[in-house]
């Protein structure tokens, strides 16, 4: 089990959403984020003054996933996430040593799959 954190472009959310539905992948935890990385400031004008854009507005999504599904994930946001420009984004993949559904009590792989009722 592994916990997959993306940070992407806001107006790519759509497109990443549709793609991981399409491999199978249903439960995303989404939550809007500022930051920087390689991406260097930007300088804009608001009422007539500028100043430096110094952080991003990015959208982080959080996927737990269970091994088979971990690859087509990572696949479905790079296709979906990908302009070519600076400031895409970053994938971070990290281990899960448990998952527990709170609803029902079931643990690991069984917390992953979709509820079907």
């Amino acid at each position: 089990m592994n916990l997959i954190t993306a940070l992407i472009r806001p107006n790519r959310l759509q497109a990443v959403k549709e793609r991981l539905f399409a491999a199978g992948v249903r439960g995303i935890t989404i939550s809007r984020v500022s930051g920087h990385g390689g991406q260097a400031g930007a300088t804009e004008t608001y009422r007539g003054s500028p100043y430096v854009v110094e952080f991003h507005e990015k959208v982080k999504l959080e996927i737990a996933v269970s091994e088979p599904f971990l690859q087509p994930a990572i696949d479905a946001i790079v296709e979906a996430a990908r302009t070519g420009d600076v400031g895409d984004g970053k994938i971070f993949v990290s281990p899960l040593s448990q998952v527990v559904r709170i609803r029902t009590g079931e643990r690991d792989e069984e917390a992953l799959t979709p509820v079907t009722s």
